[in-house]
């Protein structure tokens, strides 16, 4: 897996306003490998989605204001559209945040897959058909499915036949949207096993899955990336994350999450104080410091990426000099 997919570096993408500039996406820089699943975390409003819009779709007021991003070997931030249209669904593709709303109430599904293709310049004959098929029956569905409604269907089975519309060309890269966020819980998890599968039969090459739920990722993420505020705060292996958080707002994430055996009498969920701060003209200084219990005056600059340790880097002025402190509560 030493084949990088995508490599982004120092990206810059802000919703540009009447009273100024967002700053959604502020000087973003990792990587993602061949056969990799990537989880993406943070808190709503933290920049998560903005990231993707900036792969895939950026439509005003979102703008690109700098930085690069290679995707298998083009760069996507300097395409025109019609180039770039190209590249959507064969070698980019996304299973958007709002996927379930996303089917005509009056277009049985195989009329609303076939539309769909059409506008992607792709033919819909026997063989598109048949591999279709296929692919419903990977994500448990039957082909009977093709020709009933949108409105007949559940909310995960809909969400099955949108992962399969989204991979049908078998992408190199693929953007999972908070794909589980309106699903019950027995649906998440087949639904983010299913991505995972995906990748493992080679349908997809690799993945980013982008949550507010740090417990899904837990399950099918090789490496996890916290972003807060716009910002970059850390990004390790998943194991190592868990165990072993340097950034004060991860561990923080971490000790908000229930855990295994621990009853409410025994043990409260700590959670965060105060609000993540308004991005439109944001200054210098880490974005946490005024909700971090190990903020100092430093803090009023801007943090450098640093290395931890292999493949695990964060922006934190104090990671170092606070080492253990920083590790989950048991």
């Amino acid at each position: 897996m030493s084949e990088n997919i995508l490599e982004v570096k120092n990206l810059r993408a802000y919703y540009n306003i009447l009273k100024g500039q967002v700053k959604a996406v502020d000087d973003i820089t990792f990587n993602l490998k061949k056969g990799e699943i990537l989880g993406l975390a943070g808190e709503s409003g933290c920049g998560k989605s903005t990231l993707a819009s900036s792969f895939i779709s950026r439509k005003k007021p979102l703008e690109y204001v700098s930085g690069e991003v290679d995707l298998v070997g083009h760069e996507i931030m300097k395409m025109d559209e019609a180039e770039f249209k190209k590249l959507r669904l064969k070698t980019i593709s996304i299973i958007p945040q709002y996927a379930l709303d996303a089917f005509s109430p009056t277009k049985k599904i195989r009329t609303f897959i076939k539309d769909l293709a059409h506008q992607h310049g792709i033919k819909t004959d026997r063989a598109f058909m048949e591999k279709v098929e296929e692919r419903l029956d990977l994500v448990n569905l039957d082909k009977s499915v093709l020709n009933r409604y949108s409105i007949e269907l559940s909310g995960g089975m809909k969400q099955r036949v949108v992962m399969v519309i989204s991979t049908i060309l078998d992408p190199d890269f693929i953007i999972a949207d908070e794909i589980t966020s309106a699903l019950d819980v027995s649906s998440q998890r087949f639904v983010a096993t299913m991505l995972a599968n995906l990748r493992d039969l080679e349908i997809i090459k690799s993945a980013i899955f982008i949550t507010h739920d740090l417990s899904i990722l837990y399950q099918i993420a090789d490496r996890i990336m916290i972003m807060y505020a716009g910002n970059f705060a850390e990004i390790a292996p998943t194991d190592e994350i868990v165990a072993r958080p340097r950034h004060p707002y991860t561990r923080a994430l971490i000790n908000s999450l229930p855990k295994v055996g621990i009853q409410y009498h025994d043990k409260r969920l700590s959670g965060i104080e105060g609000t993540p701060p308004h991005l439109l003209n944001i200054g210098d200084g880490c974005r946490f410091r005024d909700r971090c219990p190990y903020a100092i005056e430093k803090c009023e600059e801007t943090p450098i990426r640093e290395k931890v340790a292999d493949n695990h880097y964060v922006s934190c002025w104090r990671w170092q000099e606070l080492g253990s402190d920083l590790n989950v509560e048991e």
